[in-house]
């Protein structure tokens, strides 16, 4: 019998006669499951032409550089713009307005006019909405006498000690008049709700770029306009246009990002997006802390948008959604423009590749979330747990107020702390995966939430530090959520899709909303456990995106999925051909290996077609011919 080193199985010449400067093979240190790994991804590159033109284009050059960075600006200020009405309602003490008695003591200072024209109360303060009924007396009979009879403030309120300019005092929000925190945080959800189906149609039925023009627009003239609204009414208004517009814009970069970014680089891209978001939330905190009047709070959030609309012509329209609209010439137009400015050149014959399936356009509808099998199976599960991670973060929050932390506290902190939390995500997220990494933070937050119930309610500064850590387990399973979500959900209806999980998330922020309100026991706190419980029951349930390539169609193809067995099985053989030959040999086994995985690769690669490539760098580099 021959030696088995003498000559290299499959009839192939041994790989020290190959080129030295080929790219080195595994070693007895590489896993077999890196390997697998690896394989995966070559079958990845082989059935998404897109990821070999994109990597063609440039994985991450000039061009999608560019494309983040301009995201990051309109997410901060999406945020800014969100949570405005926090800072915007600070309380004022208010006083019925007196200066009828200024006409007699016009050189009464602000005390003395309170104390000669407003009673008070048991405990020696002045009542805020009742006032003593002007009398035409002069200084001296009123001061010697006394009033003493009372009526509700007729000629409006004043605010001597107020050290800010709030929609309180300006609109007189006051005894009576005040505005119904229920309603104002129900007009936010209205906002959520509609702005996630409006832009998450507009963005699958015209384009991602036109839905991100529209809600820059919309964060400009409303955002910038609320400035100037002559009445409360109106303030509310501008204040549902800018959530619609806010969400919208989310939606629609995360399914642009996605779609024109591979790889890591996209779970990195829109986990930065998420930062800023937290970095407009602390924008939002100092600005309001040093700015006294609420009108340039929104001038300073609306200024930045300017330049943000005269540069969005830098964006361009996502390939994948243009190729699934039928619109193939112009999505090579677009790729080709990318690779223009990465300075980089596709392949005329990739270029060709990209043609329509079954030559016909993807038809799709919001009915094909019921109709079709396996979009239901993706979007109810994620929507349960979209629905649960909202109910958990308000309930949090809403906590914390219970406990009097104050405002600019509960969201510095917080805003602080979820970027690390965000970042962390990113390394998750590379080595365990988008299901495992969103495992790992549910599990995270159940556990607070169960140190939530179980501890007693005087260890105040426990409760609140638990409090504050739950929202940094919350705002990486947020992150996660957000990347697994657009990458399980197929291009033609990628945004509906993200829409449809946001108004899950506002019926879990109103649900949470009505219960905090009700209950002021720890039953809130029990069904956070239990909707986390909940939340990690649905989420094993959604399929793990790996390395999978982005699916563009509701349907798939018998040929998609031979393609995907063929794949799986071309994997296992070579597995069990690395495996029986380590178990020949643990001497001197080491171009054994060699041999037999570049042997089995290229044998396998005559039937896979593009299998062979992954494991060396494109180049003209030629593996050696077979024995005769």
């Amino acid at each position: 019998m021959e030696d088995y080193n003498s000559k290299p199985a499959f009839g192939f010449q041994n790989s020290r006669n190959a080129n030295p400067h080929e790219i080195p093979f595994p070693s007895h240190s590489w896993s077999l499951e890196m390997l697998l790994r690896r394989l995966k991804a070559i079958d990845v590159k082989r059935d998404d032409k897109f990821a070999s033109v994109l990597e063609a284009v440039g994985e991450f050059g000039t061009f999608q550089w560019r494309l983040v960075a301009l995201t990051f600006i309109p997410s901060m200020l999406s945020s800014y713009f969100m949570l405005s009405d926090h800072f915007m309602l600070t309380d004022q003490k208010p006083y019925c307005n007196t200066s009828w008695i200024l006409a007699v003591g016009p050189n009464l200072s602000t005390d003395e006019q309170l104390n000669l024209t407003l009673p008070r109360a048991p405990n020696g303060s002045f009542l805020t909405c009742l006032m003593y009924i002007p009398v035409p007396w002069d200084l001296d009979s009123i001061i010697n006498s006394g009033l003493n009879y009372t009526e509700t403030c007729k000629y409006g309120w004043i605010y001597p000690y107020a050290k800010t300019r709030s929609l309180i005092n300006e609109f007189d929000l006051v005894c009576g008049n005040e505005p119904n925190k229920e309603s104002m945080q129900t007009m936010f959800l209205v906002g959520i709700l509609t702005g996630s189906l409006l832009f998450g149609l507009l963005s699958d039925k015209m384009g991602r770029y036109p839905a991100i023009l529209v809600s820059l627009l919309g964060l400009l003239i409303f955002g910038f306009g609320a400035a100037f609204v002559k009445s409360f009414d109106q303030y509310l208004f501008f204040r549902l246009v800018m959530t619609q517009a806010a969400v919208g814009y989310a939606i629609s970069s995360v399914s642009l990002v996605t779609e024109w970014l591979v790889g890591h680089h996209r779970a990195q891209a829109i986990i930065l997006e998420l930062c800023f978001m937290s970095v407009g939330v602390l924008f939002l905190s100092g600005s309001a802390y040093k700015i006294f009047h609420w009108r340039l709070l929104f001038l300073l959030g609306g200024v930045p948008m300017l330049p943000l609309i005269s540069n969005i012509w830098v964006l361009r329209e996502s390939p994948r959604w243009l190729m699934v609209k039928g619109k193939v010439e112009e999505a090579k137009k677009v790729l080709s423009y990318a690779a223009e400015v990465n300075k980089k050149t596709i392949p005329l014959n990739l270029l060709n590749e990209l043609q329509l399936q079954g030559k016909k356009v993807t038809k799709s509808s919001v009915l094909d979330f019921c109709t079709n099998q396996r979009i239901f199976k993706v979007v109810l599960p994620m929507a349960c747990v979209w629905y649960s991670v909202s109910y958990i973060y308000l309930t949090l929050s809403l906590k914390m107020k219970d406990f009097g932390v104050d405002n600019y506290v509960r969201y510095v902190i917080p805003g602080i702390l979820e970027v690390p939390a965000r970042l962390c995500c990113i390394v998750l997220l590379e080595y365990f995966g988008r299901k495992c990494s969103l495992f790992l933070s549910l599990t995270l937050a159940t556990i607070i939430c169960l140190f939530l119930l179980f501890l007693p309610q005087e260890l105040k500064s426990i409760i609140i530090l638990m409090l504050v850590l739950g929202e940094f387990c919350l705002a990486a399973t947020v992150s996660v959520f957000f990347i697994y979500t657009a990458e399980l959900l197929p291009t033609v209806l990628r945004s509906t899709g993200l829409g449809m999980v946001s108004l899950a998330w506002a019926a879990g922020a109103n649900t949470a909303l009505a219960v905090s309100s009700k209950i002021k026991t720890q039953l809130p706190i029990l069904f956070c456990c239990l909707s986390c419980v909940v939340a990690l029951c649905f989420a094993s349930l959604v399929p793990e995106t790996g390395t999978d390539p982005l699916r563009d169609s509701i349907e798939y193809s018998s040929s998609i999925q031979r393609d995907s067995i063929e794949s799986k099985r071309r994997s296992q053989d070579i597995a069990s051909m690395i495996i029986a030959e380590e178990s020949l040999s643990d001497i001197g086994s080491d171009e054994v290996e060699k041999d037999t995985i570049l042997n089995a690769t290229l044998l396998k690669s005559e039937d896979g077609g593009l299998l062979d490539t992954a494991l060396e760098k494109p180049s003209n580099r030629e593996v050696s011919s077979p024995d005769p």
